[in-house]
């Protein structure tokens, strides 16, 4: 039977790596653990901002998505626990925990989703040819410069209300407070008010990009590629993470894989500890958009050179995601190298599926969408058809976020600040869209033709509370970045 820990707070708190009493803790964990390999018993560790019912009801939500059969009865039996009461009963959780686990796949589940990278270029659609990049090292400082602004503008117009677009519908929690302050359709930042969050990302106090996920990840790209160069592995990313990421810097998905790598051993992790334990134990958020928002920077060291791009991509989210979280970062990483030698919206999210699996659940999404998209005039008429083909999935799911996304750049017809907008009014994880979308759309105009009045308020600064990068300018950022794609792209 599992056990769920109460040690996970000590484990949330702090740098693993720098837990005095750490490696008494993971030889524990790791007998638990491996007894838990032999006979499914042993300990259940969990990231610490969940509990096991949740955690449960998660995996009941991804199994079905997944395909798999679930029987009515243990529905029933998940519906009769208390949300609140049985937050924390080992016994009947860990029981119904197990049911889940061993449920079938049903046959007749229509999508080929492979993990590995040879598997996922297998079952690849014909891909589009590209025009080879023949920009100068001036040309593409501008576009990094761009693509690192756009990036910062989209996450500081869309950290506000974060929260508020969460949940089905609440897009129009977002235009009604728009409406009512008399900022619709949005041009601007918001308004601080207790409404909304994030004071230093609103209007009026605004003065740089404040530390977040979305740049952070971004950042550790750059550190990924200046430490490790073209040949990273996933492990290199983990070791990374494991010295740079304190534990409540992570979320979801990113959080619960990077605690099963430390409590194995980190860096000294037995093989026997397969990545697939890694990235799937106790992690329902394994197609969560977690990965999607880690692809930047892998477009932009591959500029011009998608495939390339998406293999960086799937390095970098194979230890922690599966599927169509992996996917989504394979996609996104695509179009942004892209980006560098095609400006037609469209054609970007051809060129993205052309490196992913053709049969997945992510292309079949944005395939439709790409046929329903010209049926409406904007955004806020196209979230009517999200609302209703995505009603049930989680707002921070790899897949409806991908396809709002792609709406987004096309209504907002790649003008960087229309595309963000467009992006955060949609909802859903309003942050991470709106950085997604401005990155894109940053490289295509280059920080010279930028434009727009979300940029300048910005002062070209990050400050991301995240090792080195205390406080630093976009523009030293744009730098680095030209370097790390010479050294990408050197002897090719």
């Amino acid at each position: 039977m599992h056990i769920f820990s109460r040690y996970h707070h000590l484990y949330c708190t702090s740098n693993l790596k720098k837990c005095k009493r750490q490696s008494r803790f993971r030889r524990k964990f790791r007998t638990r653990l491996g007894n838990h390999e032999k006979n499914r018993g042993g300990i259940m560790l969990i990231s610490g901002y969940t509990s096991p019912w949740d955690l449960l009801r998660e995996e009941l939500n991804q199994r079905k998505e997944e395909g798999f059969l679930i029987p009515a009865e243990l529905t029933t039996e998940f519906d009769g626990l208390d949300p609140e009461k049985d937050a924390w009963n080992e016994a009947a959780i860990a029981g119904l925990y197990a049911k889940l686990e061993a449920c079938r796949r049903d046959p007749a589940f229509p999508f080929e989703e492979p993990n590995g990278l040879d598997e996922i270029r297998a079952c690849r659609p014909e891909r589009r040819k590209l025009p080879e990049l023949r920009l100068s090292d001036d040309e593409l400082l501008d576009k990094f410069h761009g693509a690192w602004l756009g990036r910062s503008v989209g996450c500081a117009l869309g950290k506000p209300v974060e929260c508020m677009g969460m949940g089905g519908e609440r897009w129009k929690d977002i235009r009604a407070l728009l409406k009512s302050t008399g900022d619709w359709p949005l041009r601007d930042y918001f308004r601080f008010s207790d409404k909304v969050g994030c004071r230093q990302s609103c209007r009026g106090f605004i003065e740089y990009m404040e530390s977040d996920d979305d740049i952070r990840y971004t950042l550790m790209g750059l550190l990924i590629i200046e430490k490790h160069g073209r040949d990273f592995t996933w492990r290199d990313v983990a070791w990374l993470w494991e010295n740079q990421f304190p534990m409540a810097q992570l979320c979801t998905a990113e959080c619960q894989a990077a605690l099963n790598y430390n409590l194995c051993g980190g860096r000294q992790n037995k093989p026997a500890w397969d990545i697939d334990r890694i990235r799937c134990f106790n992690n329902p958020y394994r197609e969560w958009i977690g990965a999607q928002i880690r692809a930047d920077f892998f477009g932009w060291a591959c500029a011009g050179n998608p495939e390339l791009a998406a293999e960086f991509a799937w390095r970098d989210a194979s230890w922690t995601h599966v599927k169509n979280g992996i996917y989504g970062e394979m996609f996104m990483a695509a179009v942004e190298a892209a980006a560098f030698v095609e400006s037609d919206p469209v054609r970007l999210v051809e060129i993205g599926l052309g490196e992913i699996p053709r049969n997945c659940r992510l292309a079949a999404a944005l395939r439709k969408a790409l046929a329903e998209i010209p049926k409406h005039d904007g955004m806020e008429s196209f979230m009517a058809y999200m609302d209703d083909e995505f009603g049930t999935m989680s707002s921070v799911h790899t897949i409806n976020n991908a396809v709002l996304c792609a709406a987004a750049l096309i209504y907002g017809k790649m003008n960087p600040d229309a595309c963000v907008c467009e992006a955060v009014t949609g909802g859903l994880d309003t942050d991470c869209n709106g950085a997604t979308v401005g990155a894109i759309a940053g490289i295509v105009a280059g920080r010279r033709y930028f434009g727009g009045t979300l940029a300048a308020r910005l002062n070209d600064t990050i400050k991301a509370e995240f090792g080195e990068f205390r406080c630093v300018a976009m523009a030293s950022l744009a730098e680095r970045t030209l370097q790390a794609y010479k050294s990408v792209n050197a002897n090719r």
